[in-house]
C-alpha cells in the first residue's frame, strides 16, 4: 500500500531549487525514506502507520497555501466580445494560423456584433401548426410600438427532432410568440419544454370554445410547469379579433422593447462563447489524451526502474509536474505552480481517500488470474498502479481545468468540496477503458523485456 501511496502523492510537482517547498519536499521524502527503512524492522502495521503518519504531515506542510478568488464572469457584452476574441487566439493556437474555421469563427462574432447595432425589435410567431399568412397585417398594426418592429410570421417547427433543440435563428428573435392551437400535441409539449429558460415568449392559444379552452390551459399547466398565466393570450381563430387579444402583448413590448434589444445581444453572445467554448474542450481532450498517454507510461517506467523504492517519489514529481504544467497550457490557464501544486493535491488526497489505490493494484491481480497473464511480474504491479493513478488525476485535474476555464486563480476550499465527486467522475470514467489500459500495459510490459523501457513509454 505504501508505495502506491507515494506514487499518487509523487505525481505533485515540488520545488527542489530553493524557495519554500524545498523543506516540506525534503521532510516528505526524507520521511518515506525512512519508512522503508523501517519496515524491514517494525512489524508491517507499525510501518504503514509511519507512512500514513508521514504523508499527513506532508499534506499539512503542503497544503499552507491561500486559496485564490475566482473572476467574475462578464455581464456586458463587451466583455462577452473579449472573451470570444480569447477564444479564437486558442483555437489559433491549438489548430493553426491556417485553420478554415477560423475566418468562419471572426465572422461569426462580426455578424453579432453588427446585430448589436440593428434598432428594431424582432418578434418571431412559430407553432407546428402556424396560422394563415392572411392574419400578419393586422398583428403588425397592433404590435406596433415606438421602436420598429420586424415581424416573422408562420416559422414552423418540424414535427420530428433527433435533439429538441431550437433552432439558431430562433434565438435571435427578442420575443418568441408561439401559436398552440386543439388538440394539445405531444410534439408541442415537447417544443414548449425545450424553449431556453432566458428566451422572452407568450404563448398565442387559438379555441373557439371556452370551454374548451380551459380544460386545455389546466391540461397544459399540469404537464408544463412553466407555464405563465401572465403571458397567455386567448384566441378564437378569427382574424378581425387578433388586434384586441394581442393588446397586451403590445403594451409589454412598449414597457419593454430597449431591454430586450440588450438581452438579445447578451444572450446571443453567451450562446456562441458556449458552443465555441465545447468545440475548444474537445480539441483541448485530444491532445491531452495523446499528453497522459505518453506521461503515464514515463511514470511507470521511472517507478519500474527506480533501484530504490522510495525515490520513485522524485520520479513521479517530475513525471506529472511537467505533466501539469503542459495541461495548464493546453488549457490556458493562468495558475501558478504553487497553485497547480495546490490543486492537484485535493484531488490527489480524493483519490486516497476513495481507495482507488488498492482497487488499482487489485484490480492488476484480478486481471492477471482471470487471464492468466504472465506479464504481470516483479515491481510491474507498483508500475501498472501508478501508471493508471496518474490517468484517473489527469482526468480529474482535466475536468477541473475545464470547469475553471478562465478562472484567474483556484479557489482551493471549493476545490477540496467538488475533488471527491471529480475524482469519482474520473475514476469511473477510466473504469469503463480498464481493457484497453490492460491492453497498452501489457504491450509496455512486452516492449520493457526487450530492453524498451524508455522507447515504450
Amino acid at each position: 500500500m505504501a508505495p502506491t501511496l507515494r506514487a499518487v502523492l509523487g505525481g505533485l510537482p515540488v520545488k527542489f531549487s530553493g524557495g519554500p517547498w524545498v523543506r516540506p519536499g525534503l521532510l516528505l521524502g526524507g520521511g518515506l525514506v525512512l519508512s522503508e527503512g523501517l519496515s524491514h524492522w517494525l512489524p508491517m502495521e507499525g510501518g504503514n502507520l509511519f507512512t500514513l503518519g508521514t504523508l499527513a504531515a506532508g499534506w499539512w506542510w503542503l497544503s499552507r497555501s491561500r486559496p485564490g478568488r475566482p473572476s467574475r464572469l462578464p455581464s456586458s457584452f463587451d466583455g462577452w466580445q473579449q472573451r470570444c476574441e480569447q477564444l479564437i487566439e486558442q483555437f489559433e493556437r491549438l489548430q493553426g494560423p491556417e485553420a478554415s474555421l477560423l475566418d468562419l469563427r471572426r465572422q461569426e462574432l462580426q455578424a453579432l456584433t453588427a446585430a448589436r447595432q440593428r434598432p428594431e425589435l424582432r418578434l418571431t410567431l412559430t407553432g407546428t401548426r402556424p396560422p394563415e399568412s392572411s392574419a400578419q397585417p393586422l398583428a403588425a398594426s397592433a404590435l406596433r410600438s415606438p421602436l420598429p418592429l420586424r415581424l416573422d410570421w408562420g416559422l414552423p417547427l418540424p414535427l420530428i427532432s433527433a435533439k429538441w433543440h431550437w433552432p439558431e435563428p430562433f434565438a435571435q428573435a427578442d420575443v418568441l410568440l408561439y401559436h398552440l392551437r386543439l388538440p394539445l400535441l405531444a410534439v408541442d409539449l415537447r417544443w414548449l419544454e425545450a424553449l431556453p429558460s432566458d428566451q422572452p415568449h407568450w404563448l398565442l392559444v387559438e379555441c373557439q370554445d371556452a370551454k374548451e379552452a380551459e380544460a386545455l390551459l389546466q391540461e397544459l399547466a399540469s404537464q408544463w410547469p412553466s407555464l405563465q398565466s401572465e403571458r397567455l393570450l386567448l384566441w378564437d381563430g378569427a382574424v378581425n379579433t387578433l388586434q384586441e387579444v394581442l393588446g397586451p402583448l403590445a403594451i409589454w413590448l412598449n414597457r419593454e422593447g430597449r431591454s430586450l434589444r440588450q438581452a438579445t445581444s447578451l444572450r446571443s453572445i453567451q450562446g456562441l462563447h458556449s458552443r465555441w467554448q465545447a468545440d475548444l474542450e474537445r480539441l483541448r481532450r485530444h491532445e491531452w489524451r495523446r499528453l497522459l498517454q505518453r506521461t503515464q507510461w514515463v511514470v511507470a517506467t521511472g517507478v519500474a526502474i527506480t533501484p530504490v523504492p522510495s525515490l520513485d517519489l522524485l520520479v513521479l514529481a517530475v513525471g506529472n509536474g511537467l505533466m501539469l504544467q503542459e495541461m495548464a497550457r493546453l488549457w490556458d490557464c493562468p495558475w501558478t505552480l504553487d497553485q497547480l501544486r495546490g490543486a492537484s493535491l485535493e484531488l490527489a488526497k480524493a483519490t486516497v481517500a476513495l481507495g482507488l489505490v488498492e482497487w488499482s493494484s487489485q484490480a492488476l491481480v484480478t486481471a492477471a488470474r482471470l487471464h492468466g497473464a504472465t506479464w504481470l511480474v516483479g515491481g510491474a504491479l507498483q508500475a501498472l498502479s501508478a501508471a493508471y493513478l496518474t490517468r484517473v488525476v489527469g482526468h480529474a485535474m482535466a475536468d477541473l481545468l475545464a470547469l475553471s476555464a478562465g478562472v484567474s486563480a483556484p479557489d482551493l476550499a471549493l476545490i477540496q468540496r467538488e475533488a471527491p465527486l471529480l475524482v469519482a467522475r474520473a475514476a469511473e470514467a477510466e473504469k469503463l477503458d480498464w481493457s484497453k489500459f490492460l491492453q497498452e500495459a501489457k504491450g509496455w510490459i512486452q516492449g520493457s523485456g526487450k530492453g524498451g523501457w524508455a522507447a515504450s513509454a
